[in-house]
């Protein structure tokens, strides 16, 4: 994507989260946008170090799923 191809998205934040993200773009005379833009650069790198819910093994996927309902006997 283009750093000049300007997208509309709805983003939707806790209160808390938003009230600080708010404080944050005050605090720097910056928009929200930047803010966020600027957070999600910054975060990127350390967060594709988690993996996606699809490279859980079976093994995991199946435990959670068998342990997300005890039994009821």
């Amino acid at each position: 994507m283009s750093t000049n191809d300007k997208r509309k998205q709805s983003l939707y934040f806790p209160e808390d989260m938003l009230k600080e993200i708010q404080a944050e773009a005050t605090r720097q005379d910056r928009s929200l946008s930047w803010i966020v833009q600027k957070a999600w650069r910054t975060a990127r790198k350390e967060l594709a170090k988690y993996p996606s819910s699809t490279d859980l093994p079976d093994q995991e996927t199946n435990g959670l799923a068998q342990n997300a309902h005890p039994p009821t006997d």
